[in-house]
């Protein structure tokens, strides 16, 4: 039986503004120069350039004003709606700042060199495809028959695959198109041109004793493989120079990881002076072509349906264009407000540069001191970078939860962790101090904290568990 109800529902949406205001904030410094970049090619009503105050100027700017605009060109775009165009609810493409292969393009390009027949030139491009950025196949061959077959109608069988596949892991870097690490430090060792002893026992061990190995079991390891210590140190030695992720290397070669900051701080005469990065802040505006296009149409008395389009159009892309440099400056805006806030609020800290002046901070901190949402904070914190007489670092790094020490002064966590650090980087690599241990450190060195914590912290720093952190 169907009913019906009247029901009330109090609901908040962000304006088309707001959601191009939130996605221009997230954009770094060469992100932005992008999007302007996109903006203007695809809206002729925006264009770079300071707006001039004097109509004067405007109208002697005679180049500009007599450029010839094909309005029926534009119109004629299907594509071209304004809602769709502008406030595109999709996220933006990711874009290289340095036109290079990528890693799967090198693969294939070494492809070409290897002797397949027409059945194993298909199978090698699509298991190519399927490796991962770090250089791995994670799937497994019959999950690879199975999607060959259903994507490609490709009917194969597990030992071609697998020929295909040692073909592929000929390839460079040495180690691409392994299935676990395992393999992928073999295929590596067995690459070796000198095949010395101590490549030799590092096979052993890789090959029958890997968890052992990778447990860091050494005792083990020397008695079950008949090695002396210093056999074993050396066997061990090879094995480290290896490259756990083969992808990884060719990946950063290929792409342009130039840090740009976002923000620039100086100290000058004990004071503290923060800027932008001028790339923040481009000079656009409004094309004046387009404006008088616009004035022309709206004062011509007897206008004709197409005209009517084409003032509607006009007028379509103009606010697109202003609502964008709105939006642009009010970006700036909130970077500008919201970094001068962070070094405000550890002024101490970007004086001294001393980790032990840095203050407790979150970001509802900064929120709250220039009465913005946490969300936005948050958007510029993760995604920017602040150049200072100490280095480049993300803005997040200098946020931090805060805690009191034996003498119940609040300190940074950010100070606990650089101290945790310290201790396992001085401590017995033979004899690793466990979390207990570590936990006991701190404490001697006045801070408070429970095992749980030191684990948490040390799994923050990417350091491992005792046992893997044990040497020879």
């Amino acid at each position: 039986m169907l009913n019906q109800k009247l029901q009330l529902k109090l609901s908040q949406k962000l304006s088309p503004q707001q959601i191009q205001l939130m996605k221009l904030i997230q954009l770094t410094t060469a992100e932005l120069e992008q999007k302007v970049k996109n903006e203007i090619e695809e809206n002729p009503a925006l264009e770079y350039g300071s707006e001039s105050l004097d109509s004067d100027s405007n109208d002697s700017d005679s180049d500009t004003q007599n450029e010839d605009i094909n309005v029926d060109d534009y119109l004629s775009d299907e594509n071209d709606d304004f809602s769709q165009n502008f406030y595109s609810t999709n996220e933006e493409n990711n874009f290289q700042t340095k036109s290079s292969p990528s890693f799967h393009q090198y693969l294939d390009n070494q492809s070409r060199n290897l002797i397949l027949n027409d059945i194993e030139k298909p199978l090698c491009e699509f298991l190519i495809g399927s490796i991962d950025e770090s250089g791995y196949l994670r799937r497994e061959v019959d999950d690879i028959i199975d999607d060959l077959a259903f994507t490609q109608n490709i009917v194969t069988a597990k030992d071609d695959i697998i020929s295909v596949l040692k073909k592929i892991q000929d390839l460079d870097p040495p180690g691409v198109g392994a299935r676990s690490l395992q393999e992928c430090l073999l295929i590596q060792l067995n690459k070796k041109t000198d095949q010395k002893e101590s490549i030799l026992n590092s096979i052993r061990i890789i090959e029958s004793e890997f968890e052992l190995f990778s447990k860091k079991k050494f005792s083990k390891l020397s008695e079950k493989l008949n090695l002396s210590d210093n056999e074993l140190k050396a066997s061990i030695d090879e094995i480290s120079k290896l490259n756990p992720k083969p992808g990884g290397s060719i990946s950063s070669e290929f792409f342009n990881n130039t840090i740009i900051p976002d923000f620039i701080l100086k100290v000058e005469n004990g004071k503290l002076i923060v800027e932008l990065n001028n790339r923040n802040s481009p000079e656009l505006r409004l094309s004046n072509s387009y404006k008088n296009i616009l004035e022309g149409y709206k004062n011509d008395p007897n206008k004709s349906k197409s005209q009517n389009q084409a003032m509607q159009f006009l007028k379509q892309k103009l606010d697109s264009a202003k609502w964008f440099i709105e939006a642009v400056e009010q970006r700036y805006q909130t970077l500008f407000q919201t970094v001068d806030a962070i070094v405000t609020f550890q002024n101490d800290y970007f004086l001294s540069g001393e980790e032990s002046d840095l203050k407790p901070m979150i970001l509802k901190d900064i929120a709250e001191k220039i009465n913005m949402d946490i969300s936005t904070i948050s958007r510029v914190a993760n995604s920017k970078y602040i150049d200072t007489p100490y280095g480049i670092k993300l803005l997040k790094s200098y946020f931090s939860e805060g805690m009191k020490n034996k003498d119940g002064n609040e300190i940074s966590t950010i100070e606990i962790k650089k101290t945790l650090k310290l201790i396992i980087d001085d401590e017995d690599k033979a004899k690793p101090l466990s979390d207990i241990e570590l936990s006991k450190g701190l404490s001697d060195k006045g801070y408070k904290v429970a095992r749980r914590t030191v684990a948490k912290y040390r799994e923050q720093l990417d350091l491992p568990v005792a046992r893997l952190r044990k040497e020879l």
